[in-house]
């Protein structure tokens, strides 16, 4: 992850600040406990409960990494006031050709969520609505090879 640019709203950075905080601490804490709780099983070749908390230990030190490397690499994206197009940081509401309407967040890779319509703007529809203004379309293909166009309706930040 090193050297690779990562565009975060300013919730995305306070969120990994977040859980940056408590790796280091709560958890690593809790996973020392349940270590040095495990060691008091007595052999420790056979002992899963050692294991189970070593490996937790190792992914959490892994997260931890990721984490910083993110940090390290961010660009904090600010909103601005403008709404004349489609940016990091806004809401995009468009309508399909049968008219239903859907309502995005466009984020940063590392913020996307689907179930919550949060999308990258790398992600095929993020990149085909980056840059419009309301009332212009977009159009993309869909994973099975369809044609699908959008109309922007309104942003927001």
């Amino acid at each position: 992850m090193a050297d690779t640019h990562i565009s975060l709203t300013p919730e995305g950075y306070a969120k990994l600040k977040e859980e940056l905080e408590w790796r280091e601490g709560e958890r690593a804490k809790e996973i020392t406990e349940a270590i040095r709780k495990a060691k008091d099983f007595g052999d420790l070749s056979e002992n899963a409960e050692y294991d189970a908390a070593r490996d937790d230990q190792a992914r959490n030190i892994a997260r931890i990494s990721e984490i910083n490397a993110m940090l390290a690499n961010a660009t904090i994206i600010e909103a601005t006031e403008d709404v004349s197009s489609v940016a990091l940081g806004c809401k995009v509401t468009v309508e399909d050709a049968g008219g239903k309407q859907t309502t995005f967040t466009i984020v940063g890779t590392t913020e996307t969520d689907s179930l919550a319509h949060r999308i990258s703007n790398e992600s095929p529809m993020g990149k085909a609505l980056m840059g419009l203004g309301v009332g212009q379309t977009c159009s993309l293909k869909t994973p099975s090879g369809a044609e699908r166009s959008y109309k922007v309706v309104s942003i927001e930040r």
